[in-house]
């Protein structure tokens, strides 16, 4: 793999202009799979001043051109999906099964679905003797996470680009890989020099780097809502926009009348997509008392189902988790979880069957868990699932929404119940039966979840001032 010692600035790829470096491993095999080049300051300062040169003549360009940029783009990508699902499952020991269709597919959907909104959208509208002009807000910041790796980067790049923003782009340092052949991609896409940059680094120094540079006009962040509050701050005394999407803790209520076995165990699974990574997953499952003893054993048999294994096996459904953070982490909410008085169905603290190394976690179930104990109140990020009983419907909004987080949330019974259900959880997105993934519904949070909106149509707003024209 080329170009893992350098960054991406001003359209060449440049050395590090340190010498600190940081071993990739493979969360599934432990064994080192590259070596990146960690950023300074310096390398920052050198990849924003690109970001505001090139910013005067792209925010100029016209939308052929950017349409054209993103057209080049999604060609490229197709060519090289197989590459980049690789380097996925390589660097973050996704399946390959997985890699291929959700992180490699649905960032495809994303190029597409930008390409789409780019072609119609409205960058000057009238209102009464009013002229709105929706300008792109200058050069910007993206902090990305390492769980949706380069999905989460095309979901923060391709409205950026779109509008006509200019960007400076720090990765996870545990998912580089993938991003540096991303990098390569649009150079061979021929995107002008400057407009696009990345430097590699950890949060503490890159990250904090950008957050606070002076010289960016906004900072568009995915991660934890501990770092999301030092990111705001840094970028607090250059009052730029902030732009956020943080953690999650969401409820799955499954209502009385709903098909019990088919909610449940599409449940299970939501709940253990991507090996639980995902900060919407669904790990606290509500199911009405009344239903709750049928609904354990089900959810038992939906999690032993699931295999982890090889993960260039297509077969394999789960894999590790990331790093040993939170490999530590999750082992520790399962010993908690059990200090705590909920019952363990499944899982638990040994390695799944088959293996005896790297940061798998067995895919694990809690029954008898209360809204008190830890393992329902917070984030997860691993394959476990919180049974928890309620007596009403009323009861089972309250307990979804008594929490810090309002990211996402879930609901399956009959629509137009769940709808009535849906317009009372404080959440930014709810899925309904588990609908297919939608590339265009607005994403983000309430609460400590975030704020702003990606996806779509907002998406594009992110990234977008707005500017009064106002005629006599």
């Amino acid at each position: 793999m080329r170009y893992l010692d350098q960054f991406y600035i001003d359209g060449h790829f440049v050395p590090a202009i340190g010498r600190a470096q940081r071993t990739i491993v493979n969360p599934a095999t432990l064994e080192s799979v590259g070596d990146i080049a960690m950023g300074s300051q310096e390398d920052v300062n050198a990849a924003v001043a690109a970001a505001r040169r090139s910013f005067p003549s792209f925010s100029a360009s016209s939308r052929d051109v950017r349409l054209g940029i993103l057209r080049r783009m999604d060609e490229l990508f197709v060519e090289r999906r197989e590459e980049f699902a690789r380097r996925m499952t390589l660097e973050m020991g996704t399946p390959i099964t997985f890699s291929r269709q959700a992180q490699v597919e649905g960032a495809r959907a994303h190029i597409l679905n930008g390409i789409e909104i780019l072609e119609r959208f409205e960058f000057e509208k009238t209102r009464g003797r009013t002229t709105l002009l929706m300008e792109p807000v200058g050069a910007c910041g993206l902090i990305t996470p390492w769980n949706f790796p380069i999905l989460q980067i095309i979901t923060k790049l391709v409205p950026a680009l779109a509008v006509g923003c200019t960007v400076v782009l720090k990765p996870s340092e545990y998912s580089p890989l993938s991003a540096m052949y991303l990098a390569e991609l649009l150079h061979d896409a021929d995107i002008p020099p400057g407009v696009f940059n990345l430097v590699n680094g950890d949060g503490a120094t890159v990250g904090a780097a950008i957050a606070s540079h002076p010289d960016l006009d906004m900072v568009s962040f995915t991660g934890s809502t501990r770092a999301g509050v030092l990111v705001a701050t840094a970028a607090a005394s250059s009052v730029k926009r902030v732009h956020q999407e943080l953690g999650g803790n969401s409820a799955n209520i499954v209502l009385p009348d709903a098909d019990l076995e088919t909610a449940v165990k599409a449940g299970v699974h939501a709940a253990y997509r991507n090996a639980g990574q995902s900060c919407t997953a669904p790990g606290r499952m509500l199911i009405h008392r009344s239903q709750y003893e049928r609904a354990v054993p089900m959810a038992k048999e939906a999690a032993d189902n699931f295999r982890s294994g090889d993960i260039f096996d297509e077969d394999t459904l789960l894999g590790p988790v990331v790093n040993e953070t939170q490999f530590k982490r999750a082992k520790a909410l399962i010993d908690v979880g059990l200090a705590e008085g909920a019952t363990l169905i499944t899982g638990g603290l040994d390695f799944p069957p088959c293996i005896d190394k790297g940061y798998f976690i067995r895919p694990t179930v809690f029954a008898n868990v209360t809204r008190e104990m830890r393992i329902a109140r917070e984030e997860m990020f691993a394959p476990i699932v919180s049974l928890i009983a309620y007596d009403t419907v009323e009861e089972a909004v309250d307990i979804a929404n008594d929490t810090p987080y309002g990211l996402a949330g879930y609901v399956q019974g009959p629509d137009r119940t769940a709808l009535e259900v849906a317009s009372q959880l404080r959440v930014g997105q709810v899925q309904i039966n588990q609908p297919q993934w939608d590339p265009s519904a607005p994403f983000g949070g309430y609460k400590q979840s975030g704020n702003g909106r990606e996806y779509g149509e907002a998406g594009f707003e992110a990234y977008l001032e707005t500017k009064a024209v106002i005629k006599a």
